[in-house]
């Protein structure tokens, strides 16, 4: 079977919602046992697993700050006794992501966008490395944005941030590509999750408007290409980015 993932370990970060709901549920489905990460919302984190195990999904719930030093070796150190050592990381935990002017940004927030968008994935890939090394094999996945490519304004936080997470996704591929170790990334459009459910009809209208495919994506359409990228078909593609966007970059 291709795509297959079965006895291969993931963590998603960030996964009790949204697109990372999404790709956990996708590489559950194709055979991984995933450790499902949150920080927030237990009883969101609760109802998700809940659904998670209902159609057959192996793994487990863990709490954790992914941008926190102690609590990225302790989430690792638990999901690697329950469900064994980590091959498949995805780092997709995020926080509010407000449009402002820079005049009413601060560094605080400047320094929360890089916390989870460089120092995560560095903290992540660090501890999850020494088994990828060992078993040369391994897959990580940062999702990133299309963002990066289309210079959205006004959001250069955001963007700033996740312009720094390519770059330590493309230079981290190129030092481990001889381990075995792939380093991609999977960046989405403006899928509508949970956040968005407030977001202003006109902002979504003219947004739409653009898309090539004239329509929006699917979660479960991000949570495909994470698996492909995870799975041994994808063994010699490293370095790059699979834009989930019906073609808004292309022009």
């Amino acid at each position: 079977m291709p795509f297959d993932l079965k006895n291969r370990v993931a963590l998603v970060t960030g996964s009790s919602t949204g697109l990372g709901k999404a790709m956990a549920l996708a590489l559950a489905d194709a055979g991984a046992r995933v450790a499902v990460n949150y920080f927030n919302n237990a009883a969101r984190a609760e109802a998700m697993f809940a659904e998670f195990r209902a159609r057959g999904g192996r793994g487990m719930l863990v709490r954790g700050d992914a941008a926190d030093e102690a609590q990225v070796q302790r989430m690792y150190d638990q999901v690697a006794k329950e469900l064994g050592p980590v091959d498949i990381l995805v780092c997709n935990a995020t926080p509010a992501q407000p449009l402002k002017p820079i005049e009413e940004y601060d560094w605080a927030f400047y320094q929360q966008m890089l916390d989870f968008f460089v120092k995560s994935p560095f903290l992540l890939t660090r501890v999850c490395l020494p088994h990828m090394k060992q078993k040369r094999q391994g897959r990580i996945i940062n999702i990133t944005s299309e963002v990066f490519q289309r210079g959205v304004a006004p959001f250069t936080a955001y963007v700033a941030a996740k312009g720094g997470q390519i770059g330590f996704s493309r230079s981290l591929a190129t030092e481990l590509a001889p381990f075995g170790i792939t380093v991609n990334m999977v960046a989405p459009g403006w899928i509508p999750v949970e956040r968005h459910e407030h977001d202003p009809q006109e902002m979504k209208d003219a947004y739409l408007a653009g898309v090539p495919a004239k329509r929006w994506g699917k979660p479960e359409e991000v949570g495909h290409a994470v698996v492909y990228l995870a799975s041994d078909e994808a063994a010699f593609v490293t370095g790059q980015t699979i834009t989930v966007n019906g073609g808004n970059t292309v022009h």
